[in-house]
């Protein structure tokens, strides 16, 4: 046999790959699939209609219901549930029933709760105990009832959340407090800079200014902003193709994750003197928005639905092109 199943376990599906192993009280159903060198712990429970990816753990405790779809290296922890049924009846049933995703190398931690027909992207991390209504970007950590954003994972680390991004360094916030000098820097990701505008002050107020040829790295053809954000709204979630862009909060605060494909930096604009370069083919996402807060926006190209990258599985395919 090329993958075992517990004496004490039940398997009713021949759909298991190689080098899987089923532990006690498992009960598989028949129709069921799962790849290969996956490890189902003591007492989960899959019906007939769930796809398991290969190097899948599955802690003790867990029921995959139909419907469910585990990418490959997916970590499910000890008593997470899914759900497949929003407006749940005893011996009724629907037509079909939603397809819950979970993509590539995402984790979801123990007592978990994932709504029905959510999609949890490739690397996001799902903390203990969450209540999640909401589709999960990729990458992002998702903590709380219901779940809300905190950070984002970089290098496989956390970023982004003041506990979780502690020990990050490729992924860790930078903002005003560490950019001192005037002009701003390059940071780790290639291609964005940092830009310290000038600022002056006195009895009067402040002024900060910028001449768009000197001080900016691009002449924009447009300008937008966002405002009224609800904190737990995650807005941006795109790459473009040839658009370059430059993001300043000119009000309150938000956080900025920029990621080439390979890594990832989380930044904290809080100043109107203060400003990000974000060039193309790179995902950028704003997140974590103060309730006062207003995002100003130039764009260095009238506005192309065609130059939007909106899927992150097709933005890590171009750029690995």
């Amino acid at each position: 046999m090329s993958h075992f199943v517990h004496p004490n376990a039940l398997c009713e599906t021949t759909e298991v790959g190689e080098g899987t192993r089923i532990w006690a009280f498992a009960h598989i159903l028949p129709g069921a699939r799962i790849g290969r060198d996956c490890n189902l712990c003591d007492g989960v429970f899959v019906e007939g209609d769930v796809v398991i990816g290969d190097r899948v753990t599955v802690k003790c405790g867990v029921q995959l219901w139909d419907g469910v779809r585990l990418h490959d290296d997916v970590f499910v922890g000890p008593n997470a549930t899914f759900t497949n049924d929003p407006f749940p009846r005893s011996r009724k049933y629907p037509g079909k029933f939603p397809e819950t995703v979970v993509e590539s190398g995402a984790s979801i931690g123990a007592n978990a709760t994932i709504l029905p027909g959510l999609r949890i992207g490739s690397g996001a991390m799902v903390g203990a105990g969450a209540v999640v209504t909401r589709s999960v970007p990729p990458n992002a950590i998702a903590v709380g009832n219901p779940a809300r954003i905190v950070g984002y994972v970089a290098d496989g680390r956390a970023a982004g959340g003041s506990a979780l991004a502690e020990a990050a360094v490729d992924g860790s916030m930078v903002g005003s407090p560490s950019i001192a000098a005037v002009g701003g820097g390059d940071t780790a990701i290639a291609g964005v800079r940092l830009h310290r505008l000038p600022n002056f002050v006195d009895m009067r107020g402040a002024l900060s200014v910028a001449e768009f040829e000197r001080d900016l790295p691009f002449v924009p053809r447009r300008h937008f902003v966002v405002y009224a954000v609800p904190s737990q709204e995650t807005r941006g979630e795109h790459a473009h193709k040839r658009c370059h862009q430059f993001l300043i909060c000119v009000h309150g605060s938000v956080r900025v994750l920029a990621d080439n494909g390979s890594q990832r930096q989380v930044f904290v604009l809080d100043s109107p003197t203060l400003g990000i370069h974000l060039p193309p083919m790179i995902w950028g996402t704003q997140y974590q928005y103060s309730p006062d807060a207003v995002l100003l926006v130039f764009a260095s190209e009238s506005y192309d639905a065609d130059d939007y990258i909106r899927g992150y599985e097709e933005f890590l395919d171009l750029v690995k092109a």
